[in-house]
């Protein structure tokens, strides 16, 4: 690998001692290191919203993420349509997807110039509505976009109708995912090299609050109810927690697995359960 890219959270390095020390440890050793073009409302180029994603040049070879899991999803959503790994510094909390910790990057830079590392294809969603489409590493979720009522919505699975739920939401998740707001609303944890789709519902008002898994290959349609008054409900699909689509009732947003895949760089040989465990233990 001779050209990177450092996409940094300038709230988790604020002073960009972490980005620059990695510029200039990586600069010495004669590669190329540029930071990533995005600009936030403050004009900004080092810093990551929500509202702008980062522009990545397209020969790079390997994007250096600063930040937490979200500022991973943020780039591997970036990236989607340029087929470039990723690795996380966690500067954050969590860290399921950020798995080199500030202490050691020098050890995973230098692994990393030296090959000693694994590639790893993690499955994404697509999910599409009236023409316009967007894709998920992490989960799409459908939830109300004002007040506090509850919204009503029908669930198909391959064309076929399956269910109703009256709740605050719905969480339609990767394995990746799983361990994110799918885990919160009680979804299960899956191994994250896995390919499957789950649907969970967020504080549904039923007595089955079950999670459903299906296969890779399953269309999965949420079709937005009136609310229960018979008025019109809005709500909005969100993806990663970034990207959004509104939708109306009678609206339908088709969610089925991406062709694309978000890659990312793995230096630890270390078990999924060792992971879990250790983020369980904080």
């Amino acid at each position: 690998m001779d050209k990177f890219c450092i996409v940094t959270n300038r709230v988790k390095d604020k002073d960009l001692k972490v980005t620059n020390h990695i510029k200039n440890y990586l600069e010495k050793r004669g590669k190329t290191v540029v930071i990533a073009s995005e600009k936030s409302e403050e004009e900004d180029p080092l810093f990551i919203t929500r509202k702008h994603l980062s522009i990545i040049p397209e020969d790079t070879d390997l994007v250096i993420v600063l930040g937490g899991d979200g500022t991973m999803l943020q780039a591997a959503r970036s990236v989607a349509y340029q087929d470039i790994p990723l690795v996380g510094v966690n500067m954050g909390t969590m860290g399921y997807l950020a798995e080199v910790e500030e202490a050691g990057v020098d050890d995973a830079l230098d692994r990393i110039l030296k090959g000693w590392y694994e590639i790893e294809d993690r499955m994404m969603l697509r999910g599409a509505l009236e023409g316009k489409k967007d894709y998920s590493l992490n989960d799409i979720i459908v939830t109300r976009y004002q007040g506090i009522a509850t919204i009503g919505y029908n669930i198909f699975v391959n064309d076929q109708f399956l269910c109703s739920y009256y709740a605050d939401g719905l969480v339609v998740s990767t394995p990746t995912g799983s361990t994110g707001y799918n885990m919160s609303a009680g979804g299960p944890i899956i191994e994250p090299s896995a390919n499957m789709i789950l649907v969970t519902p967020i504080c549904p008002h039923t007595l089955n609050s079950r999670s459903l898994v299906f296969s890779p290959n399953t269309k999965i349609d949420v079709e937005l109810l009136p609310g229960r008054d018979g008025n019109p409900m809005t709500a909005i699909s969100s993806f990663d927690g970034s990207g959004t689509l509104l939708m109306h009732t009678g609206d339908k947003i088709e969610i089925k697995m991406s062709k694309k895949t978000t890659k990312i760089l793995r230096l630890n040989k270390v078990s999924f359960l060792d992971v879990i465990s250790k983020k369980f233990e904080k």
